[in-house]
C-alpha cells in the first residue's frame, strides 16, 4: 500500500458533512458522502507523515528522512508490508488495489533508467515514496536526456535495433559482463514495488522512435520481449506512445500491445499522446485500453485543458493527465515568456482530479531529466535533480491525494449557469 504523510503546509481538518462543496483552482464540485473531523491528512493503510522542506532529501537507514523533508519520518505499513503485490485495477471511474482504493499520484521519471546509478535510483524512489506518489513513469528506451543508451554502467539496451536487444547471462550487480541494461530495469522495478510505487513503463518513446526503432515488423516481437520479462510484476503498468498521435501507427501499437499481452502482460494499460490531445482520440471502446490518459501539456491554455477533461471524462473509463505542466518548466517551451510554478502545477492538477480523473502525474522540469552537472539539459531546465525533488508543488501534491482518499467519492457537478474561462473558470 502507499506510504501515508502528513500535511506539511498545515491541512486543516476535513469537516463532517452530507454534501460538500470545494472549489480549488477555479473549479467548484460536490462531494457526496460525510466524513468525520481529521486533525490530519490521513492516507489509507499506514500511519506515518510527512513535514516540512528545503534542499535536498536524505534518507538514513533507519528510515528517517532530513535535508530535502526536514524532520520527516518514513512510514510503517505493517498490515502490507509496504511493497507491492497485487495489481491495480479498474474500478469504474477509479483504480484499486487489493480491494483498497488506489490513487494515482505519478511523477514523470522519464529518463531514470539511463540516467541514475543503482544508489540515485534508490534515492530518487525514497524521497517520491516518502512524499505521497504512487506511481513513476518511466521509458524502456528514452531517446533524450542521454538516452537510449549507455547507461550509468556503460550499458545500451540493444546493439543494432529491436531485434537485437542486449540481454546477457546473469545479473550480478559487481559483475560488468552479466549485469546489462535490462538488469538495471529491472533493478528499477524491484525497488518501486518495495516501496509501494508502481512503475508505469512506457516501451518506447513514440516521438522519434514509432517508424525507425520500432516498426511494424518488429513490435510484437519487443512486445513479447517485454511481457515475458515484466508481465509477472505488480506493480507495472504499460502506457503505449510517448508524446505523439498514434494515428497513421496504430497498427505498430497494436502488435506492441498484443506482443506484450503474447508474452504473459495483462497489467493494466494505456497511451500517451501529444500536449493538447487524449487517447480517447483513436483507443476509445478499444478493449487494449484498460484506461484513458491526455497531455495538458507545458502552455497555459486553460479552455483546451477544460476541454480535454471533459472529452475524456465522457469515455466511461478512468483517466490520468500523464503529463501537465511541469514545475518550473518555461511556458510554452519559451524561457523568455517565464517559468511555471506551484500555482500552475496546483490549478492542473485540482482542475483534472475534481473533473473525474482518478489521479494525477506531477512533473519536474529538472527531475524528468534528472538534471545534474555534465549533463546536457532540455531547452531551459535549471538546478539539480536531487534539489529539484524537494520543490513546493511536489509536496503539495500530497494534499490532493489527502482531499480525495477522505472521501467516499468525487464527482465533478454542474452547479453553476456561467462557468466563465481561462484561469479564473469554475
Amino acid at each position: 500500500m502507499p506510504r501515508p504523510f502528513r500535511s506539511g503546509t498545515g491541512l486543516q481538518p476535513v469537516l463532517a458533512a452530507t454534501t460538500v462543496a470545494v472549489v480549488l483552482g477555479g473549479l467548484l464540485v460536490a462531494s457526496v458522502g460525510a466524513a468525520e473531523p481529521a486533525a490530519r491528512a490521513e492516507v489509507r493503510g499506514c500511519d506515518g507523515y510527512v513535514t516540512g522542506a528545503s534542499n535536498r532529501v536524505r534518507i538514513d537507514a533507519s528510515g528517517v528522512v532530513t535535508g530535502g523533508l526536514i524532520g520527516a519520518e518514513r512510514g510503517a505499513c505493517p498490515e502490507q508490508g509496504g511493497a507491492v503485490t497485487a495489481a491495480i485495477r479498474v474500478d469504474g471511474r477509479s483504480f484499486t488495489r487489493a480491494g483498497e482504493p488506489f490513487f494515482w499520484l505519478g511523477d514523470t521519471a522519464w529518463s531514470l533508467f539511463v540516467n541514475l546509478t543503482r544508489a540515485e535510483t534508490e534515492e530518487y524512489l525514497e524521497a517520491r515514496a516518502v512524499q505521497g506518489f504512487t506511481v513513476i513513469q518511466a521509458v524502456a528506451i528514452f531517446p533524450q536526456a542521454g538516452g537510449p543508451g549507455p547507461n550509468q554502467y556503460g550499458d545500451s539496451p540493444y546493439g543494432s535495433g529491436l531485434g537485437d536487444l542486449s540481454v546477457t547471462e546473469g545479473a550480478t550487480t559487481d559483475h560488468e559482463e552479466q549485469y546489462d541494461y535490462w538488469d538495471h530495469v529491472d533493478f528499477a522495478v524491484d525497488q518501486a514495488a518495495e516501496r509501494g510505487l508502481v512503475m508505469a513503463i512506457l516501451p518506447v518513446w513514440a516521438d522519434t522512435q514509432v517508424g525507425s526503432l520500432v516498426t511494424h515488423d518488429n513490435a510484437a516481437g519487443y512486445g513479447e520481449f517485454l511481457g515475458q520479462r515484466y508481465g509477472s510484476a505488480p506493480n507495472v503498468v504499460w502506457v503505449l506512445g510517448g508524446d505523439a498521435p498514434a494515428g497513421g501507427a496504430e497498427g505498430v501499437w497494436s502488435a506492441l500491445a498484443d506482443g506484450i499481452r503474447a508474452g504473459g502482460g495483462n497489467q493494466l494499460m494505456t497511451y500517451h499522446p501529444r500536449g493538447d490531445q487524449t487517447s480517447v482520440t483513436w483507443f476509445e471502446g478499444a478493449d487494449r485500453m484498460g484506461f484513458h490518459m491526455f497531455q495538458g501539456g507545458h502552455c497555459l491554455r486553460y479552455d483546451v485543458r477544460a476541454e480535454l477533461v471533459a472529452t475524456t471524462y465522457a469515455a466511461g473509463l478512468p483517466f490520468v493527465d500523464g503529463e501537465p505542466i511541469y514545475e518550473d518548466h518555461p511556458y510554452c517551451w519559451r524561457p523568455e515568456d517565464g517559468f511555471s510554478a506551484a500555482i500552475d502545477v496546483r490549478r492542473d492538477a485540482y482542475w483534472s482530479v475534481l473533473g473525474g480523473a482518478a489521479g494525477h502525474t506531477y512533473g519536474h522540469h529538472a527531475v524528468w531529466q534528472f538534471l545534474a552537472d555534465g549533463r546536457r539539459a532540455q531547452l531551459g531546465a535549471r538546478g539539480d535533480w536531487t534539489d529539484a525533488l524537494a520543490f513546493p508543488a511536489a509536496a503539495q501534491m500530497q494534499n490532493l491525494r489527502a482531499l480525495i482518499e477522505s472521501r467516499p467519492r468525487v464527482e465533478p457537478a454542474d452547479v453553476v449557469a456561467d462557468a466563465g474561462s481561462g484561469a479564473e473558470r469554475i
